[in-house]
């Protein structure tokens, strides 16, 4: 994975926090269809995901309806249904405005 290109500031990021529970119980397959299909929803800008223990995903979003039409995708629904019932012991959801952002890159 690598750090996501995002657009000039202001943009919006949704960053979920979660701990799992034990075993992948089709956990692995979902998350990657997931990502394909956030991909495609208009206003997505592009992910970031990092796990080990602490599962940090942040997702970067054009706008609040964009984020807010994500979380009603039938699909995902699913996947958050799914995540309830048998993937997270917690999770939390936290949805900011970025205003600025700057960025280093070794050459």
């Amino acid at each position: 994975m690598t750090i996501a290109r995002t657009p000039k500031t202001p943009y919006y990021a949704v960053i979920f926090t979660s701990t799992r529970t034990g075993g992948d119980g089709g956990y692995e397959a979902m998350a990657e269809a997931m990502l394909k299909l956030a991909a495609e929803q208009p206003g997505f800008l592009g992910v970031e995901s990092a796990r080990e223990g602490l599962g940090i995903t942040v997702s970067y979003w054009e706008s609040l309806e964009a984020i807010g039409a994500w979380k009603q995708n039938s699909a995902h629904l699913v996947a958050q249904a799914r995540g309830r019932e048998l993937w997270y012991d917690a999770f939390k959801v936290r949805i900011c405005k970025v205003e600025r952002d700057y960025e280093f890159h070794k050459e």
